[in-house]
């Protein structure tokens, strides 16, 4: 696999929203103001954080109003409250919750996009629910089979898109093939990064390497005007070999999680070492700016969340641990991935790669059989 620079690829760095300027497209954020492990204690917080920064768009908070208006006392005018009673517990089977929940907090803030009442969801709940709420409330944009789950992997700048990571556990060649063309369409719009390249997470670099699926979606993204760089292994998502590396929902959850728990290692061992004894104490206090700059670099939460892709809407599903300044960096996603058009940017691009096929399909079979009406396979 080449590793040459791409000219044509530019990092202008992430699509923030000029903060507090009349110039800037506003648009609706709901949120989901009682999911998460901390509930409205940072979840409200965070989204006020945002909604005075960005004066441009409208903040839906969506949760108890016995909960939440009491930390409303400072909102800016740009702030409202959806009540929504029920909130779904993360113990829940997600679908069977949606139907018995009609008035959760997860509900009714992705009813507000369907409805055409937001642009964007933001949720810190129950991720599963988040997942079904999308499908099930939003539906599936034309084309695509099964959405994806994305996540910006901290550690690069700008920093690297990893998808799937929960939602399909047995993708298809044509799923991964879906996912390198949303995960490309994210990367440049909202992540910031001007022609992505674009790889499979494989057991080898080689084109041959890895199952069938691999092998198949190789060959369907080979064929797209995409970026594609090949293969790459898992040592090469720290290596700047890609700006969207596309996976099974299976390995995608371990690799992610792998990272957050091996980073939160080091840092741990690091701590134990410099408090050790006085020479360890003395270390840090000269090493302490270069730590700081380090840990800087693996700060998940100015990421904010993961993109739900396919649906038809923005929705964003951040960690459920989640404080109020990663919550308002999730609302800014959602924002952006709205203010982008992302959805139907996604919509568009696989309505021109399906035409595409078809004339190509069309092309090669202009010297023997007719092809088959719709509906029909030949």
């Amino acid at each position: 696999m080449s590793q040459t620079e791409d000219p044509a690829r530019v990092s202008t760095g992430p699509q923030t929203p000029a903060a507090s300027t009349g110039s800037a497209i506003g648009v609706r954020v709901a949120v989901d103001a009682t999911g998460g492990d901390h509930g409205v204690s940072e979840v409200v917080p965070g989204a006020l954080a945002y909604a005075r920064s960005h004066s441009a768009d409208q903040v839906i908070l969506c949760g108890d109003e016995a909960l939440v208006r009491p930390l409303l006392h400072d909102a800016p005018a740009n702030v409202s409250v959806v009540h929504a009673p029920e909130l779904i517990g993360m113990d829940e089977h997600p679908a069977k919750a949606l139907v018995r929940k009609k008035r959760s907090s997860i509900v009714v803030a992705t009813e507000l996009v369907r409805d055409g009442k937001a642009d964007a969801v933001v949720t810190a709940g129950h991720t599963g629910a988040g997942m079904a709420a999308g499908v099930l409330i939003l539906g599936t944009l034309p084309g695509i089979d099964r959405p994806a789950l994305a996540v910006q992997v901290p550690g690069g700048n700008p920093p690297l898109l990893l998808l799937d990571i929960g939602a399909n556990p047995d993708s298809t060649s044509e799923n991964l093939a879906q996912y390198a063309r949303m995960g490309a369409i994210f990367s440049e719009h909202v992540v910031g990064v001007g022609r992505p390249r674009v790889a499979l997470l494989s057991l080898g670099e080689e084109r041959g390497k890895g199952d069938v699926r691999v092998k198949e979606a190789t060959d369907l993204i080979g064929a797209t005007d995409l970026n594609f760089v090949g293969n790459v292994e898992g040592k090469d998502l720290t290596a700047d070999m890609a700006d969207v590396v596309v996976c099974d929902a299976m390995l995608g959850n371990v690799v992610i999680k792998f990272f957050e728990g091996l980073s939160g290692f080091i840092f741990d061992q690091l701590r134990v070492e410099f408090r050790r004894n006085l020479r360890g104490r003395v270390a840090y206090l000269l090493l302490r700016p270069g730590i700081a700059r380090i840990r800087k670099t693996f700060d998940y939460e100015i990421v904010g969340g993961s993109p739900l892709l396919g649906v038809k809407g923005a929705v964003i599903i951040t960690h459920g641990r989640a404080k109020r300044r990663m919550i308002e960096h999730a609302v800014r996603v959602g924002a952006t991935t709205a203010r982008e058009r992302v959805p139907e940017r996604i919509a568009a691009a696989l309505a021109a790669d399906a035409a595409a096929e078809a004339q190509a399909g069309l092309r090669s079979g202009s010297g023997g059989a007719a092809p088959a009406p719709a509906g029909e396979t030949p």
